[in-house]
């Protein structure tokens, strides 16, 4: 697999704004030792304790004591706009540290017409795609909260960095944002490319899953009745033992196409009975039962959180300018790593007046080195990954070793539904098979297909004999199926001492949730999320796409980087309540720490900032069309007022907080009248930041930039012909990615695999056929 196991830690040199602070923080939380350049930004309390706890900061007076320490680092990780950035060459694109590897992350990448182009995370999570899919119908489009946009393209930034480490290679990585965004919409660009539609904005009700927020007693939960037959029948059970199925108990409902054809009914009596309930009674009794139902609770609960605390993922951040004892904050998605344990203390950035540095700004001695066993064309050729996942978290970390070079043998079969295969609401076209599901195709390309039916005990033996031909093993059950099978860690450890078992459970595999039954919109809930959804004076809304499984997705696949990169092997037991509530920012923080966002927010505008006036998604001419703009400095506003009269020209930030209602109006009356495309580039051409709120549509057809960097590649498949896919988010110059291959057709590749790895000749082939075996 690799080099022979090394323990030492990385040297990242951190650059980064906010662009990227998600990547340096998930670099720490794998054990690198990070030492941060002090840059003058401010931050409050919660948010510095958040993203920097466990790095060292120097102060680095010139270009030359830069590139000094530079030169101690095996990894620099820098971010903001392409014309600030201090380690590319603007006359030729090129790293200034050509022997690190070198991530870049800007808002719109490197290349490309909208090069220097700004944003903040509204602006990119608009330009993107993310804000298009949440908020009501009658309202604003608004993007996740918490700087969701940024946090996915900082994971990014730490994927493209290990990349590079794995590759052996010194390279420049270049990382969109808007490109991170776009590549983490779940169907909001693939419904367009396979049905010439984008999903509609509504509130937070899933299109293809039967999952929404409904109101509790006291509060809210998150739930509903898709997946497996049984998700139906018990809750259906359940609510007849309170006297509430009404006449959901007839026969008819029984049919999942009839119940879909007739959500609303369903979705009332299921208020019915949830409003009767409080909400934690409602989930804990869903989790006795494995239902996937969840409380909607606020992420100030989240160091109470029993699941959390059980696992050992909080962590205590201290340092002088906290509480004595330090506080405790969300951790890293990892539980257990064989890494250094997380340093926790926060370390206060240098100032005039406490100008000493340390003697050694590095913890290690000595930087690791870039150790490449040979010329490699992608970084992770020579991998073989065994895929046993299925849906979307499981799949999207296959998918992305997989166009870096990994060799994915996907595990399937006809007797265990993928329903991203198989069923009709997630086929995104009416009247497509499952060879032709556009939700498959996109999630499963540069892969083999292997049809394996593991309710045979001949298919589990055909499994474990796989094992041994490969490095990595990526599941998604439910925690103890393996072991059931005979392959959990130990077991697999017998069969390959080096193999890298990841474990993608809801809640993680051990802790009193671990039964827990769970998807994406329980997920948000139980993180803190779905509470950020309100709008002013309204219910959450939760969110209409899988974010949290692609943000899950995201650290497995750095994780496995991680132990690929020490060329050991082990068992990574990745909670995607544990990744989901590492996104939260320093929300965890706030209410000891101060600061976050004012209450309260005004009523109309739930794109509002604390560090931004304005700052909004604002009407364009045409049907729905909209554009965001962000005023994030008095340049920004200078430029804006420059373009258009507005009220308090002269203001400052908190002058222009007076007069935002103001501001506000006129500036929706000004945009309502221009086409949201020009309008943007009007925009950014007078240095101001802004974007279209990009539907599927614009993704696709009408961004000149996503289309001049080649972002939708096209793949011919066999069944659904030519068809444009999601591309690569980190693009590495010198190992870089490709989609080599469209997804493969339900066993496919069953014959050619067994033959490679096991040997198998044909007349056993035959037999396993004739049995039911590879099917």
């Amino acid at each position: 697999m690799g080099t022979a196991a090394d323990p030492s830690p990385l040297r990242v040199l951190d650059l980064t704004d906010e662009l990227a602070y998600q990547g340096a923080r998930l670099l720490v939380g794998l054990g690198t030792d990070v030492v941060r350049i002090e840059s003058g930004a401010e931050l409050d309390a919660a948010a510095r304790a958040h993203w920097h706890a466990g790095k060292r900061w120097v102060r680095v007076p010139d270009d030359a004591a830069l590139d000094e320490l530079a030169r101690g680092a095996d990894v620099v990780l820098e971010s903001g706009p392409a014309a600030r950035l201090r380690g590319v060459r603007a006359e030729d694109g090129t790293s200034r540290w050509p022997h690190a590897v070198h991530v870049v992350v800007t808002p719109f990448g490197l290349t490309g017409p909208r090069r220097d182009w700004l944003g903040d995370d509204l602006v990119l999570a608009s330009a993107g795609g993310m804000t298009w899919m949440g908020g009501r119908s009658d309202g604003q489009p608004k993007p996740p909260p918490r700087e969701q946009a940024l946090q996915t393209a900082g994971a990014h930034a730490a994927i493209g960095a290990l990349l590079g480490v794995v590759a052996g290679t010194p390279q420049l990585v270049d990382v969109s944002v808007q490109e991170a965004v776009a590549a983490t919409l779940e169907t909001g660009a693939l419904a367009w490319i396979h049905a010439g539609r984008h999903p509609v904005r509504n509130g937070g009700v899933y299109e293809h899953v039967a999952h929404r927020i409904f109101e509790a007693a006291d509060g809210y939960v998150a739930g509903g009745y898709s997946g497996s037959n049984r998700m139906w029948t018990d809750l259906l059970a359940w609510m007849a033992e309170r006297g509430e199925a009404g006449d959901l108990v007839e026969e008819r409902w029984n049919d999942a196409v009839f119940r879909w054809r007739r959500r609303p009914h369903v979705d009332e009596l299921v208020q019915r009975f949830a409003r009767k309930w409080p909400a934690a009674e409602l989930a804990e009794e869903a989790r006795a039962r494995a239902l996937p139902w969840a409380e909607v609770v606020t992420p100030d609960r989240l160091t109470d959180n029993p699941q959390l605390r059980d696992r050992g993922s909080l962590v205590t951040v201290t340092g002088d300018a906290l509480p004595r004892g330090g506080v405790q904050n969300v951790g890293f998605p990892w539980t257990p790593l064989p890494r250094p344990l997380v340093l926790d203390e926060l370390h206060e950035a240098p100032r005039p007046e406490r100008p000493e540095q340390p003697e050694r700004p590095w913890r290690s001695a000595a930087p690791r080195g870039l150790r490449s066993e040979g010329t490699k064309s992608r970084a992770l050729e020579g991998i073989r990954v065994l895929d046993l996942t299925w849906v979307l978290a499981g799949p999207y970390v296959t998918k992305q070793l997989g166009e870096h070079g990994a060799d994915i043998v996907k595990v399937e079969s006809k007797h265990r539904q993928d329903p991203t295969r198989f069923a009709p609401s997630m086929h995104l076209r009416p009247g497509t098979d499952p060879d032709d599901s556009g939700y498959f195709l996109n999630f499963n390309r540069n892969k083999r297909s292997v049809a394996l039916n593991l309710r045979t005990g001949e298919g589990q033996c055909l499994l474990r004999e796989l094992v041994p031909h490969c490095d990595v093993v990526v599941e998604n059950f439910s925690p103890g199926v393996l072991a059931r099978w005979g392959m959990d860690h130990a077991s697999l450890r017998a069969l390959n001492p080096d193999v890298i078992l990841v474990s993608m459970a809801g809640v993680g595999q051990t802790g009193p949730w671990r039964k827990a039954v769970t998807f994406a919109d329980t997920l948000a809930a139980m993180s803190g999320l779905s509470s950020e959804t309100r709008d002013p004076g309204g219910p959450p809304q939760g969110l209409t796409f899988g974010l949290g499984d692609m943000v899950a997705a995201n650290a497995a696949v750095l994780a496995t980087l991680f132990l690929i990169a020490r060329g050991s092997g082990g068992h990574v037991d990745l909670s995607q309540l544990e990744a989901m509530a590492a996104t939260m920012g320093p929300a965890a923080l706030e209410p000891a720490l101060g600061a976050g966002l004012p209450e309260p927010r005004t009523g109309a505008h739930p794109n509002r900032s604390p560090h931004a006036v304005p700052h909004g998604v604002y009407p364009a001419a045409g049907d729905d069309r909209w554009v965001a703009v962000a005023v994030t400095d008095d340049a920004h506003w200078r430029a804006l007022t420059g373009l258009i009269e507005l009220p308090c020209p002269e203001g400052d930030l908190v002058a222009r907080r007076v007069h935002e209602d103001d501001i506000d109006a006129a500036l929706a009356a000004w945009t309502r009248g221009h086409d949201a495309h020009r309008l943007a580039a009007l925009l950014q051409g007078a240095g101001v930041p802004a974007a279209v709120v990009a539907t599927g549509q614009d993704l696709v057809e009408a961004d000149e930039h996503l289309a001049a960097r080649g972002f939708y590649p096209v793949l011919e498949h066999p069944v659904a012909g030519p068809v444009p896919h999601e591309g690569i988010v980190p693009r590495l110059a010198g190992t870089p990615g490709a989609l080599t291959a469209p997804a493969p057709l339900l066993g496919q590749h069953t014959r050619e695999v067994l033959t490679e790895l096991l040997g198998l000749d044909e007349e056993r082939l035959d037999a396993l056929a004739a049995d039911g075996v590879t099917e």
